[in-house]
C-alpha cells in the first residue's frame, strides 16, 4: 500500500481535488492536503486515483511513496 503527501510547492490549483476528492481537499490556506493523513496508507481502491492526481499536478507537489 502507498502513502501520499502534498509538499510545499503546492499552488492550490485544485487539480488533485478534482481527480481524487476522497483523498485531497483544499485547506483554509487554499492549498491541497491529504485529508486521510500523511502517515495513513491509501486504500487499494484509491491508489490509481492518487497516482492520477499526482500526474495531474502542474507543479509535482504530490508525493506518492
Amino acid at each position: 500500500m502507498a502513502k501520499t503527501k502534498v509538499n510545499e510547492t503546492c499552488i492550490g490549483c485544485g487539480a488533485c481535488t478534482a481527480v481524487c476528492p476522497e483523498v485531497f481537499d483544499l485547506n483554509g490556506d487554499g492549498l491541497a492536503e491529504n485529508i486521510l493523513g500523511n502517515d495513513t496508507e491509501i486504500p487499494a481502491d484509491l491508489e490509481g486515483s492518487v497516482k492520477e492526481a499526482a500526474e495531474a499536478c502542474p507543479v509535482s507537489a504530490i508525493e506518492v511513496e
